[in-house]
This record gives C-alpha cells, structure tokens and sequence, in this order.
C-alpha cells in the first residue's frame, strides 16, 4: 500500500505539471489599428498589410510596397483570493499571478501587378506567463508556466474579379514551453519541463467588395499539431530517502521524472468573419464574429523518448483537459477627425476555453468584456502611425481542484482579474 501511495503521488505531480501546456491561449493583438476597434471588422477593414493576419486576402487593397511593424505591451492583474488548502486553513492571497508581456508584429508587402499581391509576417499569435511563489500553498499544482510561439507566414493574395479577393499563406510556427511545479508529499523537490517544437500550418481567406464603402472578410487559420520534444528533470529524489523495496520503487519513479518526453499539442484553428461600411466620409461601422475551436485541446500525453513509460502503458501520464471551442464578438466604429487624425472604439465580447470543472491555477481564465480606444495619424503620404489602449474585464474565476480529480492536493481560491493592453505601430508606403 505504501508503495502505492508513493508512485501515485509522484505521477500526480506529473499530470498537475501537464496542465501547464493549456495556458498557451490566443493573442489577437496583432495590428494596433485593428485593436483600436476590439479587432471589430479586422477580416474585412484592411486599413493597412497588418490586417493580413486576421484575412490575408486583404493584401488586394495595400497598393505598392508597403512595412508595418509594431508590438503591444499586455499587462495582466490576478489575484488568487480566498485561498484555502485541504486542511481548510486559508492561505495569503497571491498577487501579480500573470505576468506581463510583449507580442510584436510586423508585415511586409508587395504588389506585383495589378491582380497578384505577395507578403511576409512574423506574430506571436500564442503565448502567456504564470508564476507563483516556490512555498505558495498550491506548489504541486503549479508554479511557472512560461510558453512562447513565433509565427512567420509567406502569404499571397490575388484579385480574382472587381469584387472578389482570395489569399492563402503557410504558417511556419515555432512553439517553446517551460513550466515547473512541486511536491511535498513525495519529496522530489521542483520538476520542470521545458521543450519545443516546429510545425506548420496553413491560412486561407476571402475578401467581397460590395462597393466603395461595404465590405465583408473571411479568414480561417489552420490547427498546427506539434510534436514537443524536451525534458523532464526534479531537483530532488525518492530513491535516496528510503531504502529496501520502498527505495526501489523511489528509483523507478526517478526514473519517471528525470528523463526525454516527448507530447502532442495542437494549436487550434480560427475561422472569423467581418463586415466593414462607410457611412459618409468620416464615419464607418464594422463588427467581427470569430470562432476558436479549443475543442482540439481534449487531452496532454507525455511520453517516453526512450520506452521508460508506465508499466504497461505507452506513456508517462495523461491528463484530460476537455477545452471547448469559443466564440467572439466585436463592434466597433471610426471617425476621421480631419486628414490626418482617426479616432477609434470598439467593444467585444471573449469567451473563455475552460470550464469551471477544469480550472487549474496555472490558467485561471474566464469570460472577458473588451474596450477599446485608438487613435491613428497620418503623417504624409507615406508613413502613419497608430496606437490603441484596451482594457479587459474578466468574470471572477473560481477554483476548486477536486473537480479535477486532485483532491489529495485540494486547493480552492477566487482569481480576479483585468488585463491592460497598450499597442503601438508604424506603416511606410514606399
């Protein structure tokens, strides 16, 4: 029976570590033009080349050769509240759980002749930082969860008639994961996991003029599957605290966790459809429909590089994540407030991929309200700028980890939380 418990403790920490890999959620902020309206009309409005990312069939209208760069600076605020371990004692709140980070874009186009248009994209399209104090009262259920992607995209659009654009692209997608949590009960101190991957993928879009002032976008991006390959390492050892057969068994379950692994993710696809409409000179419209299919996120394999997998078994441990697919709206509206100065709004709303039930503390997301303001100003006939300020409400997200089957670790907590999002960026006309 003791040994048992040992090698059922020391894989849960395994599988908690797992749930890491989902906090690798969708970045929007994408083109600071396009986020000054909540990325309202982002697949029809392709106000300049960085909009190819929401629908590359837009690169029909950037006329020339044309570069935007930018970047916007996330700033998330969660606090863990009301924290209580299994022993029903309340633990201090946990502040600053998200870190801040930076997603940078940049675009360059090129119109060959008057029906083909030729680009190149680089985004961070997924990506987000968690971490906790190493002593937190929730340790074996996460500590640093740190994941990264960079996505570069040869693309091309063609003018099929007047009215009608297609464009397509190849997503090249780089992914990187580092994620760490612990275990008092088995005393295997930290264990981390870090690896990455390469995998493609691909994006399809279509653009429908009616007329000089409505438009509408459609725009799809592929899943990418990797196929992670790292490490597994613990700072710490069964083996060396417990002799005879116990410690035999410790030796086996070091075995376990410090070794190659090796685990599948999908980055989901995206479909989105935009209208955009000119009301006169100085007012448009637009609105924006998304659908992020997270349902290809069900499960977390880790397996073995080299066979040392569960007795019996073709992997390490699994994990069932059970996501779904998620939906976006967005409205928005733009004035010109003379020839050089635009100003932006935009509202939507943010679905979030998990469900109560599945709430882990290295992602604790739920539903999002979005405002947004943004300004843009044309400085001459070849360079203008933009810059947009988002600020995201998120329903409160309550956790408790027995419903994910981790009650020898329960924790339960209130997570508040807000994000600031700021964006700037450049385009030159050549």
């Amino acid at each position: 029976m003791k040994k048992a418990l040992i090698f059922t403790t020391a894989l849960g920490t395994i599988l908690l570590s797992a749930n890491a890999n989902a906090a690798g959620f969708h970045l929007r902020e994408q083109s600071a033009a396009a986020q000054g309206n909540a990325f309202a009309g982002a697949t029809a409005g392709a106000e300049d080349n960085s909009y190819a990312y929401y629908n590359v069939a837009g690169l029909t209208r950037q006329k020339g050769t044309q570069l935007t760069m930018g970047g916007t600076y996330i700033a998330p605020k969660a606090t863990a509240k009301d924290v209580y371990s299994a022993d029903g004692k309340r633990d201090a709140d946990v502040q600053n759980v998200v870190h801040a980070a930076v997603s940078p874009n940049i675009t360059v186009s090129h119109q060959i002749n008057d029906k083909w248009f030729i680009g190149l994209a680089g985004n961070s399209p997924f990506g987000m930082i968690t971490k906790y104090d190493h002593q937190w009262v929730g340790a074996d259920h996460g500590i640093t969860s740190d994941v990264k992607t960079a996505t570069f995209t040869p693309m091309t659009a063609y003018k099929a008639t007047d009215k009608l654009s297609l464009g397509a692209g190849v997503q090249f997608q780089y992914l990187w994961a580092h994620l760490t949590s612990s275990s008092s009960k088995t005393g295997t101190g930290l264990v981390a996991e870090d690896g990455n991957s390469w995998a493609a993928g691909y994006q399809l879009g279509a653009l429908y003029e009616i007329n000089d002032s409505t438009r509408f976008g459609m725009g799809y991006r592929s899943e990418i599957k990797h196929k992670i390959k790292g490490k597994m390492k613990s700072s710490g050892s069964i083996y060396t605290q417990m002799g005879g057969e116990a410690g035999a068994q410790g030796e086996f379950i070091d075995s376990l966790l410090n070794q190659r692994i090796k685990v599948d993710l999908d980055t989901p696809a995206m479909f989105s459809l935009g209208a955009y409409h000119e009301i006169n000179d100085r007012w448009a419209i637009m609105a924006e429909y998304q659908r992020v299919f997270w349902s290809s996120f069900q499960d977390l394999t880790f397996k073995s590089r080299n066979g040392n997998n569960m007795p019996g078994k073709d992997y390490i441990a699994s994990v069932n994540e059970k996501w779904r697919d998620t939906n976006f709206f967005a409205f928005g509206t733009s004035v010109k407030l003379d020839e050089q100065w635009k100003l932006r709004l935009g509202i939507a709303y943010d679905q979030s991929a998990v469900r109560y039930q599945h709430r882990t503390p290295r992602i604790p997301d739920t539903d999002r309200y979005w405002t947004t303001i943004g300004l843009g100003y044309q400085y001459n006939e070849h360079l203008s700028f933009n810059a947009a300020y988002t600020y995201i409400n998120a329903r409160k997200a309550s956790l408790d980890t027995r419903l994910t089957g981790n009650d020898g670790r329960h924790i339960t907590a209130e997570y508040h939380n807000s994000i600031q999002a700021f964006a700037f960026g450049l385009s030159y006309k050549f």
